[in-house]
């Protein structure tokens, strides 16, 4: 589990579920503290999101990163669903550069995008494992 900073977690909560399509596995609220706990489809891992939960800043994150089989199709699905995505990258050993369609993107194609309150994500393709 990953503690995800955020400002308004009903905002965070909405962009989490309902533009990711992460799973609300629960909704709690005691007094001022709140725990939301959301899971990426096909995760065995999930993140928190709520108050009183942590002391990171809002949006202090950067580096979270998810697994897909399809980099082009999570971007196709995201930006559907609304979210401000960056184009599909290659990872070299030079950099990331613009991916090209001839390029095998196993390991190597990224996409990048921030959640409401700047916490950074990372999406990995990643279709076969050594």
């Amino acid at each position: 589990m990953i503690v995800v900073p955020v400002s308004d977690v009903d905002r965070a909560k909405a962009f989490y579920a309902d533009r990711l399509g992460f799973t609300v596995d629960h909704d709690t609220r005691v007094g001022d503290v709140v725990i939301v706990q959301l899971t990426p489809p096909g995760s065995g891992c999930s993140i928190v999101i709520g108050k009183g939960v942590g002391k990171m800043a809002p949006g202090s994150l950067s580096g979270l990163q998810l697994v897909v089989n399809d980099v082009r199709a999570a971007r196709t699905q995201l930006l559907e669903r609304g979210v401000a995505v960056g184009e599909v990258l290659f990872a070299s050993h030079e950099g990331f550069r613009p991916a090209r369609e001839d390029d095998d993107l196993n390991n190597t194609g990224f996409i990048f995008f921030d959640d409401p309150d700047g916490n950074g994500w990372a999406v990995q393709q990643i279709t076969s494992r050594p």
